[in-house]
């Protein structure tokens, strides 16, 4: 196991317990509880998996480039992997594509099948709809008053499931490099 997907473990905790709060509030009779913990979470969520990408891709760069810092290709290795990572917002399936293919030769995102997604383009089509929504709920929520629920409590489980089982199958595939 990396240590960037340790870390996405206790990232995506802050989620999950923004969740149970969500809960504990509907709990109380006549309680409306805010919606705001629901696209928080959410939030987190999906930037739980922006920094595991990250920091995934770090380590993998540390590991395999290394040996080249300091001399003129390691440094200019390094600029365009930093140039990279500082443009990179909004980890849809291309630009993660796009990330590792790059700088490791690898299309993880072929890797991206199990449970219901049976084939990658499945799993590459969720997490895009995810990312979209918490766009959404970053720039919309307080704009568009016609979506105040912009996520069921259930699918917010399915997105913290899902981007879970994405950040270990990724974290499974990395290992190999």
């Amino acid at each position: 196991m990396s240590v960037s997907l340790s870390n996405f473990k206790l990232a995506i905790s802050d989620a999950k317990e923004l969740a149970e709060c969500y809960d504990l509030l509907n709990a109380k009779p006549d309680a409306l509880p805010p919606e705001a913990l629901k696209r928080a979470a959410l939030i987190m969520t999906l930037t739980a998996w922006e920094t595991y990408v990250e920091d995934i891709a770090t380590e993998l760069f540390t590991n395999k480039f290394g040996v080249l810092q300091g001399c003129h290709i390691g440094n200019y290795l390094e600029r365009e992997f930093t140039n990279r990572l500082k443009m990179f917002h909004n980890p849809d399936s291309q630009k993660t594509k796009l990330l590792f293919s790059d700088f490791f030769g690898i299309d993880v995102t072929e890797s991206w099948v199990w449970g219901n997604y049976l084939e990658h383009k499945l799993a590459k089509k969720e997490l895009d709809r995810w990312l979209k929504r918490r766009g959404e709920a970053v720039h919309r929520s307080q704009v568009d008053m016609t979506k105040p629920d912009l996520i069921k409590r259930k699918e917010l489980d399915q997105c913290i499931r899902f981007i879970s089982e994405l950040v270990t199958i990724t974290d499974k595939t990395l290992q190999s490099v």
